[in-house]
């Protein structure tokens, strides 16, 4: 694995290559990686860095938003069957279907949706700032796809009427409050951090709910020394690099799709430049235009 990873790193260097990990890459991958985190960082990333190939560890829709960003650039997915079944859950007739019910309500699509679906949107947004832009925009409804779980969380927070559909993460889904309730009993002093996506019935147990980024920038400000986490195992890992003097315990499951990157596998797909990551112009155009509002918010 050593000499795999070397090789990869001479890779980049040999086709000015940049990696870019989602938090909940396997330990290998995160090692060959460029910049680590959530979608939000990693599309900015993306955006700035100075290369000719993106190789995205990462699901589907991560790396589909990178090309959309960067349309010039040769992105690269190691694994092609590394597709999150939440963004599948919702396509573009579900999101013409809620237009129709609730002509004039803006819609806001999570960034773990497809290409076509973003490109149906008037925004988009990620766990990290889901509420802040729906705070932006006019009136007091929205339509939030395709997360359910993350919809009622934005709509605690902001006091806006939310319409959704009924997607979800098989992950954070099945992260229920008896768990969350056994792990403070054995770790009384450890604060509670919870993604969004987790069901209403669970975050109403949380110290603080986080996107992946979040848990990490508040473990590493806050004086507490121990934390259970709610969210895909995975973070533990990037939490532990990042904090090391801190404990972490979870209480979430895996997501298949995200460790169906490996490092066989990066080293393959930069090596031999395939799954290349291609999205339709007039698609990419109307989903650029969405994620940039977000983007450009000055609030997030």
């Amino acid at each position: 694995m050593a000499d795999l990873a070397e090789k990869i790193r001479s890779l980049k260097k040999e086709k000015g290559a940049v990696i870019l990990a989602h938090n909940y890459q396997r330990p290998d991958v995160l090692d060959v990686a460029d910049f680590i985190g959530d979608s939000l960082e990693l599309a900015r990333r993306g955006l700035e860095a100075q290369a000719e190939i993106i190789v995205f560890c990462g699901v589907s829709f991560m790396a589909e938003t990178s090309k959309i960003l960067t349309p010039d650039k040769k992105v690269l997915l190691p694994s092609l069957a590394a597709v999150c079944p939440m963004a599948e859950m919702v396509g573009v007739k579900e999101v013409r279907r809620l237009r129709e019910e609730h002509p004039g309500v803006p819609v806001i699509a999570y960034v773990n949706t497809r290409s076509d679906v973003k490109a149906e949107a008037d925004i988009c947004c990620t766990s990290a700032n889901a509420a802040a832009v729906a705070n932006s925009l006019p009136g007091d409804e929205v339509i939030l796809v395709p997360d359910a779980n993350l919809a009622q969380y934005v709509a605690a927070e902001t006091g806006k009427k939310v319409y959704f559909p009924r997607g979800f993460c098989y992950v954070h889904s099945k992260i229920l409050p008896e768990a969350v309730s056994v792990a403070k009993e054995v770790h009384p002093d450890a604060e509670i951090l919870l993604h969004p996506e987790c069901p209403p019935e669970t975050l109403a147990l949380a110290d603080h709910i986080f996107s992946t980024s979040g848990m990490l920038r508040h473990a590493q400000e806050s004086d507490c020394k121990e934390f259970i986490i709610g969210t895909e195992e995975g973070m533990l890992e990037v939490l532990s690099r990042g904090v090391p003097d801190k404990v972490f315990h979870p209480v979430g499951g895996v997501c298949v799709q995200q460790k169906k990157v490996n490092l066989q596998r990066v080293f393959d797909c930069l090596n031999e430049e395939k799954n290349e990551v291609f999205v339709e112009k007039d698609v990419a155009d109307k989903a650029r235009d969405a994620i940039n509002k977000m983007l450009c918010l000055k609030s997030l």
